[in-house]
């Protein structure tokens, strides 16, 4: 599926929300969960979970997940507070046994920052000035025990701005043939030229793809979001696409 752009525009700035994802090769659900939701004080967040293993018992956790999350987002309840009730809820409900990676990604039109919270050992890729960074603190995936918390950073939302998250199926890509993506220079190439969140997304997917001979070992989701100058134009937009089934 991908979700070809949601825009927020305001002033002259315009917020882009690129998506591309795919499932394992051969596998015909998908274990990674993304949901986007408006956010009661203005703003939009993206919650972004990939459950333990693959197929549909993966697909069960991360929507578990996800959905705690979005309902409890949509009630008003901080980034943070919601991460670690999700974690609380997996817990409860499967014993600690299972686990679930979550980053939730929220656009706070009050304070104009971009709030990114991680239960996620993987990185989050940050472009800004011209250089670009990575948030790796170490973070726990949810659902392992009680009180775990996520990690919290924000940025000041200003243009060129660009964000990357991403599932482990991405990392992963190419190792199985021995050249694994390099994700850090792939994505600074594509910030640096200013291209849109859906192309970055899609970019790195199809970089990702080919070093798998377009056989995913893994499910694949990108998640990019970048600030741009825009006109004053102040229509929000959204479209999505996703592969039709067969016959």
């Amino acid at each position: 599926m991908t979700l070809r752009e949601l825009i927020y525009n305001s002033a002259a700035m315009e917020i882009q929300i690129g998506v591309a994802k795919i499932n394992k090769y051969a596998v015909s659900e998908s274990g990674d969960t993304l949901e986007v939701v408006e956010r009661p004080s203005g703003g939009m967040s993206v919650v972004l979970a990939d459950g333990q293993r693959s197929g549909k018992s993966a697909k069960v956790i991360s929507t578990m997940v996800v959905r705690k999350v979005i309902t409890l987002l949509a009630e008003g309840v901080r980034d943070g507070a919601a991460a670690r009730a999700a974690s609380d809820y997996l817990y409860t409900h499967r014993n600690g046994q299972v686990q679930s990676t979550l980053n939730i990604v929220s656009i706070e039109m009050e304070s104009r920052k971009l709030l990114v919270t991680r239960n996620n050992p993987l990185p989050v890729l940050v472009f800004q000035d011209g250089e670009i960074t990575s948030l790796d603190e170490p973070s726990d995936p949810v659902g392992l025990r009680r009180e775990t918390r996520p990690v919290l950073t924000q940025l000041e939302i200003k243009p060129g701005l660009t964000v990357a998250v991403f599932t482990d199926g991405l990392p992963f890509a190419g190792e199985r043939n021995g050249k694994p993506m390099d994700i850090h220079t792939a994505f600074n190439r594509m910030a640096t030229l200013g291209e849109s969140a859906q192309t970055i997304a899609d970019g790195l997917m199809a970089e990702a793809l080919e070093l798998e001979s377009h056989r995913p070992g893994d499910d694949i989701s990108i998640l990019v979001l970048g600030a741009r100058t825009s006109s004053t134009d102040t229509v929000r937009r959204m479209s999505v696409s996703l592969p039709a089934w067969p016959g």
